[in-house]
């Protein structure tokens, strides 16, 4: 019989669509918006084409249905089935034996779990901290975006996107939302439509800036050198808001003579815009109108992303663009949900320090050449494919070879990481369990619910831990899985409710509804943090090739996938899209093939010669899987493995490749 269920999407989206899901016979026929009063009102009707074809992905050729054990070479895709309890007491088994004959140090848990909700990230990291494994943090994604926030303004929310209905100026740093955040399209437009006037700042040409009052095309990892030309401009014309930063901030003085530096014009150069667009920037802040910044995390894939991210914050800081509805600054949403992950953990039960990982460096790690860190004995991955999604891919795929590593991969389908497990376990979809989605682009929080059956043999994350807990000889009680349980321990609310929209309209104005808050018990925004790896921002040189004819790789996401999620049945064109004149310098029309190489590796594509990308700059699109490329390799083989200035994050966009036309042949 065919019905409609309601549910949400927890992926790693900032939308967070309420969905309706057609299923027939206990099979999903269908995935569209919700439009119920219920539904949440940030979706606005409609979701995005790949989760309207998620059921692909459910019913794909390449989901595991059963436990897998390897039979052949790793990466050869050779398995036999197993069952739970075989691949259950291997893996507890050869954790139990890594880290007595290695060490703690020796296991390391590659979780990122983008395919799931709140509950995705409950148990399994409880599990390791509780055997005393390495925290692998999260420095691939946003965690130069998040440490920049919270050094500048330490606890307070971000603003509303919703407000942006009240913003006469809205300034668009390092996002494409069309790709990756759809709903505030529409937001976007209506204000547009109303009058607002809009700035892009992006090295690319996006369906959003295509519509912008004001598009800076500017060289990637030289935003912070364009917001201290425009703190310059604004304090050498008179209009630095000095009331608002004397009650409300700290190192604003520091903040304004370090801008000292960057004259328009020597922006200009750096930057590679003319003067005069940054001059038509500066006087745009100069306004008595609301006016919004939505900072993506495009600024942070550089050496300079802190820089970046902290001088975008306190140029919004020194025009004073706070204080009333349509001001402020949107970031992630996620921290006005009330919950608390930390109440999991079993009262009576000591929480000891634990050493942590850069997830970038999870590479050299299963290489054994990351110093002071013994030969990783033991990978388990849930929720990831880093196999394609880290940086010095070759390194990446020589770990995940090497047969001095033990890996388990919790998965949906058969990944290009799976392919080098040793164990693959069956996960579920978020079509399959309970959870909640905690939304980072709205103030929401909603209930995912179960609308079919399992496929297969598939356990969730909570129930992956929870075998293995008891496996490895935990009190079942301390991991009991069971989604109600685990909800009702994180709600700081005392509730079990779902609230589509968590705060009201208009009483998120920042520095009025919710302030700047610090440990040590300050509500000043910080423009100087003498404490931090980077108490102020400092511009770096970007890379340059050995080559004159080195360009700028660019990595972005598409609307096509999340991550590498979806790009099994619906990838983005592997092409390399480059300017007409940087085309033209090396006789290569759009459609060639051609050769895309540095130090550490090269690709053979296709050229999309076309206006996207500003000179000096090319990019392949983020998410593409080794079957998308002629030898193997996606474009992260060339991204060097290098961190930033802030948070230790992903340097994605400093890596510098030198194109050719290729004398290959299109494999098909």
């Amino acid at each position: 019989m065919r019905h409609v269920l309601t549910t949400a999407c927890p992926l790693d989206c900032p939308d967070t669509c309420s969905l309706a899901v057609t299923v027939d016979d206990g099979r999903i026929v269908g995935v569209d918006a919700d439009t119920s009063p219920t539904a949440n009102p940030f979706t606005q009707g409609f979701i995005c084409q790949k989760v309207k074809h998620h059921a692909k992905r459910v019913y794909a050729p390449e989901r595991v249905l059963t436990p897998l054990i390897r039979t052949g070479p790793k990466g050869s895709g050779q398995f036999r089935t197993a069952s739970w309890d075989e691949a259950e007491m291997m893996t507890a088994a050869r954790l139990g034996a890594a880290i007595a004959e290695h060490g703690v140090r020796s296991v390391v848990p590659y979780l990122y779990s983008s395919s799931g909700g709140v509950l995705a990230n409950a148990l399994t990291p409880m599990l390791f901290e509780r055997l005393g494994c390495p925290d692998v943090e999260h420095t691939i994604c946003a965690s130069t975006v998040g440490a920049a926030w919270h050094q500048v303004f330490g606890s307070m929310l971000s603003a509303d996107p919703n407000d942006l209905d009240h913003a006469g100026l809205i300034v668009v740093w390092g996002a494409n939302p069309q790709a990756s955040n759809s709903h505030l399209v529409p937001l976007l437009t209506a204000a547009t439509k109303r009058g607002a006037q809009l700035v892009v700042i992006d090295p690319r040409r996006t369906a959003v800036s295509a519509r912008a009052d004001l598009h800076l095309a500017i060289r990637p990892g030289t935003d912070v050198v364009l917001a201290y030309a425009a703190a310059r401009w604004l304090r050498h014309h008179g209009h630095v808001a000095t009331e608002f930063l004397a009650a409300h901030t700290s190192g604003s003085d520091a903040f304004l003579d370090a801008a000292e530096e960057w004259t328009i014009e020597r922006a200009a150069e750096v930057c590679g815009v003319p003067a005069v667009d940054i001059e038509a920037f500066a006087t745009m802040l100069v306004t008595d109108a609301p006016a919004l910044m939505r900072l993506g995390y495009g600024l942070e894939r550089n050496r300079n992303g802190g820089a970046g991210c902290v001088g975008a914050l306190g140029l919004w800081l020194v025009a004073g663009h706070f204080g009333r509805r349509g001001s402020g600054v949107i970031g992630s949403t996620s921290g006005g949900a009330p919950l608390d992950n930390d109440a999991l953990w079993p009262q009576g039960i000591q929480r000891q320090a634990r050493v942590t990982m850069n997830m970038n460096d999870v590479g050299l790690a299963l290489n054994g050449e990351l110093d002071g860190w013994p030969q990783t004995s033991v990978l388990f991955v849930q929720g990831a494919n880093p196999a394609v999604t880290a940086m010095d891919q070759a390194m990446m795929l020589r770990g995940l070879a090497s047969n001095a590593v033990f890996t388990v991969v919790h998965e949906q389908v058969m990944t290009d990481t799976a392919m080098y497990a040793d164990v693959i376990l069956p996960a579920t979809t978020h079509f399959e369990v309970a959870d909640l989605a905690r939304s980072y682009g709205s103030f929401s929080l909603l209930a995912v619910d179960p609308v079919i059956g399992r496929v297969g043999e598939s356990r969730s994350n909570d129930e992956v831990a929870s075998g293995l807990a008891r496996a490895l000889g935990f009190a079942a009680q301390e991991f009991d899985p069971d989604p109600s349980r685990l909800l009702a321990l994180m709600r700081t609310d005392g509730s079990s409710d779902s609230l589509p929209l968590r705060r009201a309209p208009g009483a998120t104005v920042q520095f009025i509804d919710t302030r700047p808050g610090f440990g040590d018990g300050s509500t000043r925004a910080r423009l100087l943090d003498p404490a931090s790896e980077m108490p102020l921002p400092r511009f770096r040189p970007v890379p340059v090739s050995g080559s004159p004819t080195g360009l700028t790789l660019l990595t972005p996401a598409t609307s096509r996938t999340i991550n590498s999620m979806f790009a099994e049945f619906g990838p983005p064109n592997a092409v390399v899209s480059m300017s007409p004149s940087d085309a033209a310098a090396r006789g290569v029309v759009d459609g060639d093939r051609v050769r895309v190489f540095n130090d550490l590796g090269e690709l053979v594509v296709q050229a999309s010669v076309d206006g996207s990308v500003r000179a000096g700059v090319v990019s392949i699109p983020k998410g593409l899987w080794r079957r998308h490329f002629d030898n193997a390799f996606t474009a992260n083989v060339l991204i060097p493995r290098e961190i930033n200035d802030l948070g230790a994050g992903a340097c994605f966009n400093d890596a510098i490749v030198d194109i050719e036309k290729s004398t290959l042949t299109d494999r098909s």
